[in-house]
């Protein structure tokens, strides 16, 4: 109903628009459709296509319609092995079902009710089936090891390793709550993740307490495994930097430079388009002039300034200092306020902290301190951390999420040839 048929599908099912005209509404029966199916299991040829219609009808309605489905073509694949194809035409058309009305409501669902019986049928008869319940008999391997892997997880922050056959590590993930992420992955729909779940054999997983820890360990991890189920975070090259210096004019400038021509980065990237567009972006957004980004000569006047996008740093018409006060914002957004200090946060239980070491502007990695300690040098928390690879990503990971957390505690420390001391007791 208000739905145009075009002769197309007329021609296929032999519906038409008239005999629609006055067909009642889903949510005239809908009521009906509750009723009927209460307690029941929907079974349908390629289930997943039928009662995901149904469902969707009940969602437009602000309900939610759930039932326990059966494919009978899953079911046919596992009873009637070897057929040259299981459509459902060609399938009752090798049994001797007759149906009358394919590709209509009632024709496909007589076939299909027919269908079942046959199998039914053929599953009595077999002595390797004859004892098993349908749920056992239609229960993928997916399915069988589902409840190992969530009973393994607990409900708790923290990164998990998904595991084959052959003990190697296929995913890594991250979580303030590993079981129930664990969970969304047995109900992804998607090719990628129902390969990985038939390869799933284990699960294994370290307990953080701080999320800022779990995204910095995850990161990590996928850099030196590189799982074959992880897409973001596995390359750990990073080729090209942006680099911000001071000219002879007192102008800030930034210029992109390969890695190991690097002297004052200020953000590292995996290869020199991804820093291009880096630029590119900071240059749109903050009208900074190309010369002083390292993309033209030094003309008289860049080319964004005829475009009116720069102000005029590069023919003496902005004043320097005003320049540089939109590069400073830049930098001052992409570094620490502090190049070493510890962030304090919650550890895995309530008798402890989590702690991360940030020295000269480069995470070093994190550990666990009894909330009881008395830390009275920089050294002392060197100590405890474990020791991390650095990735330059990590200090993007680590000003996002100072960014948008607030409940926690930072304590600055001296750089390493400073001398003076520092106080931390006020805050373990």
């Amino acid at each position: 109903p208000e739905c145009y048929i075009s002769p197309y599908f007329t021609g296929i099912s032999g519906i038409t628009n008239d005999m629609v005209a006055d067909a009642p509404k889903f949510h005239d029966i809908a009521k009906q459709v509750i009723e009927y199916t209460e307690g029941k299991i929907f079974v349908a040829h390629n289930v997943g296509f039928d009662y995901n219609f149904i469902r969707d009808e009940f969602r437009a309605l602000g309900y939610n319609y759930r039932r326990e489905t059966l494919c009978t073509v899953r079911l046919s694949r596992k009873l009637l092995p070897k057929r040259v194809s299981y459509s459902l035409g060609r399938l009752c058309e090798s049994l001797g079902i007759e149906n009358e009305a394919r590709h209509r409501a009632e024709g496909d669902a007589v076939a299909t009710a027919k269908l079942f019986d046959v199998l039914i049928q053929a599953k009595n008869q077999n002595s390797q089936y004859r004892n098993q319940g349908l749920d056992v008999l239609m229960a993928r391997r997916v399915d069988k090891i589902k409840p190992y892997i969530l009973r393994k997880l607990p409900e708790t922050c923290g990164v998990y390793y998904f595991i084959n056959k052959n003990k190697e590590v296929i995913y890594i993930g991250k979580s303030t709550n590993m079981y129930n992420r664990a969970v969304s992955h047995f109900t992804g729909d998607t090719q990628k993740s129902k390969k990985m779940l038939y390869e799933l054999m284990d699960v294994d997983f370290v307990e953080t307490g701080s999320e800022l820890i779990a995204l910095l360990l995850e990161s990590e991890e996928i850099k030196k495994k590189k799982p074959l189920y992880n897409v973001r975070r596995k390359n750990h090259e990073f080729s090209h930097c942006i680099d911000f210096f001071t000219d002879a004019l007192g102008v800030i400038n930034f210029k992109i430079v390969p890695a190991v021509e690097s002297e004052n980065a200020l953000l590292q990237f995996n290869n020199y388009s991804s820093a291009r567009e880096k630029l590119d972006s900071l240059i749109e957004n903050s009208d900074l002039c190309l010369s002083h980004c390292g993309l033209t000569g030094k003309e008289s006047s860049c080319f964004n300034h005829q475009l009116k996008k720069c102000r005029g740093i590069c023919c003496g018409l902005e004043e320097v200092n005003e320049y540089n006060q939109r590069v400073s914002d830049i930098i001052a957004t992409h570094s620490f306020a502090k190049s070493s200090f510890v962030i304090l946060d919650k550890g895995r239980n309530a008798e402890e902290r989590s702690i991360v070491l940030i020295e000269k502007n480069q995470y070093q990695g994190f550990g666990y301190v009894d909330e009881l300690s008395q830390i009275s040098n920089s050294s002392e928390f060197k100590n405890i951390v474990r020791k991390a690879t650095y990735y330059p990503d990590h200090n993007d990971l680590i000003r996002s999420w100072m960014k948008q957390n607030w409940r926690f505690k930072t304590i600055d420390l001296p750089e390493p040839d400073d001398k003076n001391s520092f106080e931390a007791e006020q805050y373990l």
